[in-house]
């Protein structure tokens, strides 16, 4: 690839990152299957352990399948650096273990994926880690929720499960005149529909499970490093800002600058707490990476189509997909996501409950299960699954109410999904 043209989202997904192998000339990025790497001499163990020379020294803190996974989708997102770990979860974890310390508050849009609520009012208690709820639907009601002890704001580009478009330009806004990070997943997204840092985020984070991996074959997250926060603005962020008795009193983000974020992530997050990619996984995810251009384009076209179909059918209340010309987030979709809506979104059954339990169970060629962004097509009624730990009324807020049925459109034909759907809904009356 010449030097005077930057290359293509699709040319990237196929590249970033990759170079064939030094040592066979293989093409495909090889699995490095090994724990740990042999040192040159003292002298190079020396510097990779100091920080002062990069390098590999063992496979918790990385790797190179790993390190080809994260160029590329640094690449993708116009990132400075990215870490990839073991799950989503994960991601999120070491997210929040780099900028936070006891006591200190996140400010969170609580239309959120289920699992993340429960991360976020339970097993972060246990870190003395506050989360306020705010409404995404309502960007002032991140201001009114920030306080000194507030340190980030975390979204969902488009929320999970209920497909809402999040205005992110204006939460940013919000997040720079309090001098804090904006966190963003971009999970149900992915950066071929949206790149979250040109519309104001610091930091991303996906679940690499879902869109990215595509093939629902493998689990791991990924944190990209934006490199546009000043982390030695405020204090605020001692772990990047202050002397780190781990290395030698050195400051991370003096040192490395734009990525001091992700190295911190990882030399201290992950090194400790230990939640590395296998590098299987890593090879599974960066050949799903490959197609997703591809992919996501059949994906949002086929949703588009499976939306306007069930706005016609009279056993559905509502149906929530930001494609749909009339739905509340069109606007923002055009805005923020012009190659499509993404492929999952929700829909409501007038018989409630019961109806949303009767329809997955009579599906046959969508697969009932706990998942998103396979090329397969999914379902899923939450409130009896992936939000039953929920309260009704945490059910209702976070779009996950008794009458909710939520799809992930696959890249079969639409036509044949159409008809799984519709002879589900006549067997559930």
């Amino acid at each position: 690839m010449s030097d005077e043209k930057i290359p293509s989202f699709n040319t990237l997904a196929i590249h970033a990152g990759a170079q064939p192998d030094p040592a066979t000339g293989a093409r495909a990025t090889p699995i490095y299957q090994t724990t740990s790497y042999v040192f040159d001499d003292v002298d190079h163990a020396a510097s990779l352990f100091a920080l002062q020379a990069f390098g590999n020294i063992y496979t918790r803190i990385m790797n190179p399948t790993q390190g080809v996974l994260e160029e590329r989708v640094a690449a993708l997102d116009g990132g400075t650096a990215a870490l990839a770990v073991a799950s989503g979860h994960a991601a999120q974890q070491l997210v929040f273990h780099t900028l936070l310390e006891p006591g200190d508050k996140f400010i969170a849009g609580r239309q959120l994926y289920g699992g993340s609520i429960n991360q976020f009012n339970h097993a972060f208690k246990k870190f003395d880690w506050e989360v306020v709820w705010a409404d995404t639907t309502k960007p002032e009601t991140f201001e009114t929720a920030l306080d000194d002890k507030v340190k980030a704001i975390f979204v969902e580009s488009l929320a999970n499960p209920g497909g809402i478009v999040v205005d992110i330009e204006a939460i940013s806004k919000i997040a720079k005149k309090a001098g804090i990070p904006l966190i963003v997943d971009n999970t149900m997204a992915t950066p071929y529909l949206w790149r979250p840092k040109e519309s104001g985020a610091d930091i991303i984070v996906y679940s690499l499970t879902k869109f990215l991996g595509g093939q629902g074959n493998s689990i791991g997250g990924m944190i990209v490093d934006c490199g546009t926060f000043d982390w030695m603005a405020s204090g605020k962020y001692p772990t990047l800002s202050e002397a780190c008795e781990s290395y030698n009193g050195m400051k991370l983000a003096e040192t490395f600058g734009n990525f001091a974020f992700a190295i911190a992530c990882r030399v201290l997050g992950l090194r400790d707490l230990g939640p590395c990619i296998s590098p299987f996984n890593a090879f599974l995810i960066l050949n799903g990476i490959e197609t997703l251009p591809l992919r996501m384009q059949r994906h949002c076209d086929n949703a588009l189509a499976v939306a306007e179909w069930l706005e016609k059918q009279d056993q559905v209340s509502w149906v929530s997909y930001a494609g749909l010309t009339g739905d509340p987030c069109h606007e923002l979709a055009k805005k923020y996501m012009p190659k499509g809506a993404g492929a999952v979104f929700t829909f409501g059954l007038k018989g409630g409950f019961e109806a949303g339990v009767k329809l997955v169970s009579n599906v046959k060629l969508f697969s009932h299960l706990a998942n998103i962004g396979d090329t397969r097509s999914l379902i899923i009624h939450p409130a009896s699954t992936t939000h039953s730990q929920l309260t009704p009324e945490q059910r209702t807020a976070a779009g996950a109410g008794d009458d909710v049925v939520r799809l992930s459109i696959g890249i079969e034909d639409a036509s044949d999904i159409i008809a799984d759907l519709e002879q589900a809904m006549a067997q559930a009356g």
